[in-house]
């Protein structure tokens, strides 16, 4: 199959075109840097002609009250570029539980691109995922003082970004699902804990200090986690870690 993936130079883009053309597909990546645009829509007609799958793995470049706009356009665009080009199946990566949490502008934006999706002319699927394991830096970064580093105690799920490229991989040479397949890392840990754990490994003497109002993941809810038709990825975090 032809897969055109869009936001295929990134973290999980990049990898999932190796995986794709590893099993013989023929995946091309698109993104800003080849000249596709997805919110003026430059080059977006020529990188899903003749494509029988778009997997789009594009990201607001912001969590804040404009991210739904950008989802609202990207996918807009998107969509109407994958119509005309006969493709036969959409995928886009969202995150497990975005629904569930309405306070976060971020996560009413990914809600809203999967509605659009849902609802446009192409047979879709769509692949929720949980935390990252390689953004825990950046989440302890948004709370760190000095010696310091504020975390809630909220329940987390935390998943390879190899785990993931690989979930969505396998969604994109697959039949279109029309629904969501939720995957998530093996292990459930607070987000305090995981700071521990992360600052020890890596020789950091800072403290983690138990805040439930610290950061974007304070109003999460505890139970934002997958339930037991998840599809569970193998890698546990101190081996993702070492």
């Amino acid at each position: 199959m032809k897969i055109a993936v869009i936001g295929g130079t990134g973290l999980i883009g990049s990898q999932v075109v190796t995986d794709l053309n590893a099993a013989g597909h023929e995946a091309v990546p698109h993104s800003k840097s080849t000249g596709v645009d997805v919110i003026s829509g430059q080059g977006l007609d020529a990188a899903v002609a003749g494509a029988d799958v778009v997997v789009n793995l594009t990201n607001s470049p912001t969590f804040d009250e404009a991210s739904p706009a950008f989802f609202q356009t990207s996918m807009d665009n998107l969509l109407a570029a994958a119509h005309k080009g006969g493709v036969g199946h959409f995928v886009i990566l969202s995150i497990v539980g975005a629904d569930q949490v309405p306070e976060l502008d971020y996560y009413k934006a990914k809600v809203l691109q999967e509605r659009i999706l849902a609802a446009g002319p192409v047979p879709y699927s769509i692949v929720r995922a949980t935390q990252f394991m390689e953004f825990m830096d950046a989440v302890m970064s948004w709370t760190a003082d000095g010696d310091t580093v504020r975390l809630p105690a909220t329940p987390i799920q935390p998943i390879a970004a190899k785990d993931v490229a690989d979930a969505v991989a396998r969604v994109a040479a697959g039949a279109p699902l029309n629904s969501i397949r939720n995957i998530a890392g093996p292990e459930i840990f607070s987000l305090d804990e995981l700071g521990r754990i992360t600052l020890s490994h890596k020789g950091d003497n800072r403290t983690v200090v138990t805040d439930p109002t610290a950061g974007m993941f304070a109003v999460v809810k505890g139970d934002v986690l997958t339930d037991e038709h998840a599809h569970l990825a193998p890698t546990r975090y101190t081996d993702w870690l070492s």
